[in-house]
């Protein structure tokens, strides 16, 4: 019989300096070392020496997961980079990871392309790649290619991501927004607005003390326990920039129906509430990270909520409301107060740069 012998381990350089120079992307060795040390060492420590330009995959082993693939990307921008409750790596890897979940989709593959600024902490980038990397095996998920650029002092703000993925949608998972009907019921997962509110108390800016923290959480898990028990959810979606109100006029926008939700029946934190009134923000606008809002059928609802309760990224999961058949498109919500607003579409942004 002829073995082949296993290809050998790369021998990974090493960053000897404290702070990033152009010269990490200039190409050369410098750029192989800092490469070698802050993304290989984390994404794969046991490469092959022989690195491609391009992550392969098997056809066979992605069909085996489902008929269709799914494709996201997204960059992140988060100021500050840390925050409570996560990191703008961790931020990479689970926003990604929710974007194909929405769609049914399992995730398997990221792609990591980075931009940072001159003068930036080598430990800083190790820290972000490290968190990146613990965020994506504990949901199963492969960061396979990426790419590196610096630019001169200024020209960004630290470092700026963007994370691309590839899932499998299962055979006969058919979720889309325009599916939803009348009698429909609204659901979300969970309290909504800490992300944004967590992002602006990092920043200081207002002094305020609270005990906030992102919800940053890689859904998959989650999602995958809700199509088993609603096998005909409608559509989901993800609450991030813009919140839930924004969602809520895209959903009613693409499937021509009206959408009433119950203002007493939003989960959220006191404190979030609390926090918007000091500052005079809607909550309704606030940004999150782990949190999904979706469209069941009448006959699933029941269903819906308790394995969305029995999930721990969703014990706080809640009806919020129904679609109708009023007028299309049109967004509104019975106030506390008895009375009825709509609800438009976010315009301009409330808090920027928070994902």
């Amino acid at each position: 019989m002829n073995m082949q012998s296993p290809p050998p381990k790369r021998e990974l350089g090493q960053c000897f300096v404290a702070t990033v120079t152009l010269a990490h992307g200039g190409g050369g060795k410098a750029m192989k070392d800092l490469i070698d040390d802050v993304f290989i060492s984390a994404f794969a420590p046991g490469a092959p020496q022989a690195l491609e330009d391009q992550a392969r995959f098997d056809l066979g082993a992605l069909a085996s997961h489902g008929d269709r693939l799914a494709f996201t990307t997204d960059s992140f921008v988060v100021n500050p980079l840390f925050f409570p409750g996560g990191d703008i790596g961790k931020l990479a890897v689970c926003g990604t990871i929710n974007d194909l979940a929405v769609g049914g989709a399992k995730p398997l593959y990221l792609s990591c392309a980075v931009v940072i600024e001159e003068g930036m902490e080598v430990e800083t980038l190790r820290t972000i790649a490290r968190s990146m990397a613990q965020t994506a095996h504990a949901a199963g998920v492969s960061i396979v290619t990426g790419d590196t650029k610096v630019v001169e002092r200024g020209a960004c703000d630290k470092i700026f991501i963007t994370t691309t993925g590839i899932g499998v949608i299962p055979r006969g998972c058919e979720l889309g927004i325009e599916r939803i009907a009348p009698g429909d019921g609204i659901l979300v997962n969970g309290l909504l607005g800490d992300h944004g509110a967590a992002i602006l108390c990092a920043r200081g800016d207002m002094a305020l003390e609270t005990a906030i923290e992102s919800d940053c959480a890689a859904l998959h898990g989650l999602i995958a326990d809700l199509l088993h028990a609603a096998p005909n959810t409608r559509c989901i979606r993800d609450a991030t920039r813009g919140g839930l109100a924004t969602v809520l006029n895209e959903m009613a926008e693409a499937s021509n129906c009206s959408i009433e939700i119950d203002e007493a029946a939003i989960p959220q934190r006191p404190e979030v509430r609390g926090f918007c009134e000091i500052l005079g923000l809607d909550p309704l606008y606030l940004a999150n990270e782990g949190k999904i809002v979706m469209a069941v059928p009448p006959d699933e609802i029941e269903a819906a909520l308790a394995a969305l309760r029995a999930h721990p990224l969703g014990r706080d999961a809640a009806l919020i409301g129904h679609a109708g058949a009023g007028e299309a498109g049109r967004v509104t919500m019975q106030t506390v107060f008895g009375g009825r607003r709509i609800v438009d579409m976010l315009v301009g942004e409330q808090l920027p740069r928070i994902c």
